[in-house]
C-alpha cells in the first residue's frame, strides 16, 4: 500500500458491509496482522477508531467488498501521516470539549 494515492475520507458514505456478502471470497492471510496493526494506531489516530472496528469483524470470512475498505482505510491513513489535534495553551480560559455519539450504531447490519 505504500504507493497508492492518499484519500481524504476513512469510509464511502452510506456503505454497508455484511458478513452474508455475496462477493468474491479473498485471500486472507496478511488481514489479521493489518487488522492487529490498525487497532494499535487507534491510540494515535482516534478517528480511525470506528472504522478499525468495523473492518476487524469480518476476519473469519474475507470477501472483496470488505477487503476494499480495508484498503481505503490504509489510503486515508497515508494521507493523514502529518496531520494532527493541537491543543493551545490559553490564558485562563479552559478548553471546553464537545462529543457526538451515533446511538442507532450506524445501522449495523449484522447488529
Amino acid at each position: 500500500m505504500a504507493e497508492c494515492k492518499s484519500c481524504v475520507t476513512l469510509m464511502e458514505e452510506w456503505l454497508k458491509l455484511t458478513k452474508a456478502s455475496t462477493t468474491v471470497k479473498v485471500d486472507a492471510t496478511l488481514y489479521p496482522s493489518i487488522v492487529s496493526d490498525l487497532r494499535y494506531l487507534v491510540h494515535m489516530m482516534l478517528d480511525i477508531a470506528f472504522a478499525v472496528d468495523y473492518v476487524s469483524r469480518f476476519m473469519e470470512d474475507l470477501r472483496e467488498d470488505q477487503w476494499a475498505t480495508m484498503k481505503r482505510l490504509q489510503c486515508y491513513i497515508k494521507g493523514m501521516v502529518d496531520h494532527g489535534i493541537i491543543f493551545p495553551k490559553t490564558g485562563g480560559s479552559r478548553l471546553q470539549l464537545t462529543v457526538f455519539s451515533d446511538a442507532d450504531m450506524a445501522e449495523d447490519i449484522d447488529g
